[in-house]
């Protein structure tokens, strides 16, 4: 008589918060929430105002399960933008809109300077005072960077005139808490989900197709190669570049390349696909950022959504390059550092952006001394392949800073490469991580394969009945069971 009684106490330990397995969606446990969600939304696809209440508070039971009673931060900044949209929205003179764009932004900044960053700051003061520090139990929000940014685009969209204000609270909060974006992004923003919120939208048969295709193409990316390379091969090297050699760490650099990418990139799918699901449409976040032939187009193509926030609210507020030169190009550097420390509280964080600052102000400088060579679109086979081939390169060994914890390890990886590199063990690394390298062949197939075969595959796909996608779905969800870790590997973007 008691077994019944086991069962529902395994079942509510399985739906209580567990900080060391949130709701991922490369979960089993996701997947079965997801499909009797799917039901439930089906059904109430009449019922417009109840269907929202019922997205709500799965987007929030979604979130407790990453950070418990931290989903009362969400809601408290749903009720503070809503408020602050309105007073926006009814100000009748300019400094009162700028006036809550700046509590906007104060609390938002507040909030990330607290919870990301309030430990570094006293470690560093600790550093220079010559003081014992020790670190604050502060435990980071999930997602926290991705909803402050959403928030701050609403309100200083609004102070733009870009949009109205949302005079629905269930809208804004529908659009907020939304759970597909809410933990690693995109960063949507309101002027592009707010008008499909008030549509009361519904999938498509081609929606949901091409949803179903993003999802299987994310969780391949995520699991089988993302996944794969970083517990057998990427983290080993990464945590004593010293006790291999060159050789071997260059090949761990093109790992965590080619994994940091399919991981972000195949969240990005799946948030965006099981959106399409649900009948809304978000931009695309990646475009094969790889293929890039100078700095500046790889940050057009790479996180596209993060980018283009940055333009928006960073460099064009700091000038963007309606000054002088030198001007420009320290808001083209200053935009990258504030990029770099968004990631986390870290000064390895930092310098990866100020980084990439410097790649985008070097390149810009070169073009303002050489405007006549011809761009990325009308050069040459070689040239085209010879700018492609050093921009990976730059971007692959940058990456190393966001790896690392520490620059001693990168001083010791940067060691071997340029002074222990070698060669001859590249035989007995391919025999000894044959798999690895099957696997990242796949990664970077799959990336820099031409645009059309994946469209053509997209149609393919969406061109066959619902039910053999399905049959497809589970195949690819049975081969990820047998190749997948037996610990689920949380993704990268998700402590940003």
């Amino acid at each position: 008589m008691q077994q019944p009684t086991v069962d529902i106490d395994k079942l509510i330990d399985v739906l209580k918060f567990d900080g060391a397995n949130p709701l991922l969606f490369n979960t089993g446990l996701f997947l079965i929430l997801f499909v009797v969600f799917l039901g439930v939304y089906r059904l109430l696809r009449r019922f417009h105002t109840v269907k929202m209440i019922f997205v709500i508070l799965f987007s929030l039971y979604f979130y407790y399960k990453s950070s418990a009673e931290y989903c009362f931060i969400l809601l408290g900044v749903c009720v503070s933008d809503y408020v602050l949209g309105i007073l926006a929205g009814n100000a009748r003179h300019n400094w009162e809109r700028r006036l809550v764009v700046a509590v906007n932004v104060l609390l938002n900044v507040g909030m990330l300077v607290y919870f990301k960053y309030f430990n570094l700051l006293l470690e560093t003061i600790s550093q220079f005072g010559s003081v014992k520090f020790d670190a604050l139990d502060i435990v980071l929000p999930a997602g926290i960077s991705f909803f402050t940014f959403r928030s701050i685009s609403y309100i200083v969209d609004i102070y733009r005139g870009h949009i109205q204000p949302c005079r629905n609270f269930l809208n804004y909060t529908f659009y907020l808490t939304f759970f597909p974006p809410l933990l690693a992004g995109p960063v949507v923003r309101a002027k592009d989900m707010l008008p499909q919120v008030e549509a009361n939208p519904v999938a498509s048969h081609a929606m949901v197709s091409e949803g179903i295709f993003l999802i299987i193409a994310g969780l391949i990316k995520k699991v089988v190669v993302a996944d794969f390379i970083s517990g057998n091969f990427v983290d080993r090297i990464f945590d004593n570049p010293s006790l291999y050699s060159g050789f071997e760490n260059l090949m761990g650099v093109y790992g965590f390349t080619i994994q940091l990418y399919c991981d972000f990139s195949g969240y990005s799918d799946m948030a965006i696909g099981i959106a399409l699901l649900l009948g809304f449409r978000f931009k695309d976040n990646f475009n094969s950022p790889f293929k890039s032939q100078s700095p500046t187009e790889f940050w057009h193509r790479w996180h596209i959504s993060l980018s283009t926030w940055l333009r928006d609210y960073v460099y064009i507020p700091l000038g963007g390059n309606r000054c002088s030169k030198p001007r420009a190009y320290f808001n083209q550097f200053a935009t990258m550092l504030v990029g770099g420390l968004w990631h986390g509280a870290s000064w390895m964080y930092v310098i990866w952006g100020a980084l990439h600052g410097l790649m985008l102000v070097i390149h810009k400088f070169f073009k303002g001394l050489f405007p006549k060579l011809p761009d990325h679109k009308k050069g040459s086979w070689w040239r085209m392949t010879a700018n492609m081939f050093l921009t990976f390169n730059l971007v692959a060994f940058i990456f190393v800073f966001f790896r690392m914890r520490s620059l001693e390890n990168a001083r010791q990886m940067a060691h071997q490469i340029f002074h222990d590199f070698h060669l001859a063990v590249a035989p007995q690394f391919i025999a000894g991580y044959f798999t690895i390298i099957l696997a990242m062949m796949l990664g970077y197939f799959l990336h820099l394969a031409p645009a059309s075969w994946s469209a053509r595959c997209k149609r393919a796909f969406t061109a066959v009945p619902f039910w053999i996608q399905a049959i497809i779905l589970a195949i690819i969800i049975l081969i990820i069971i047998q190749v997948r870790q037996s610990d689920i590997v949380p993704f990268i973007y998700l402590q940003y």
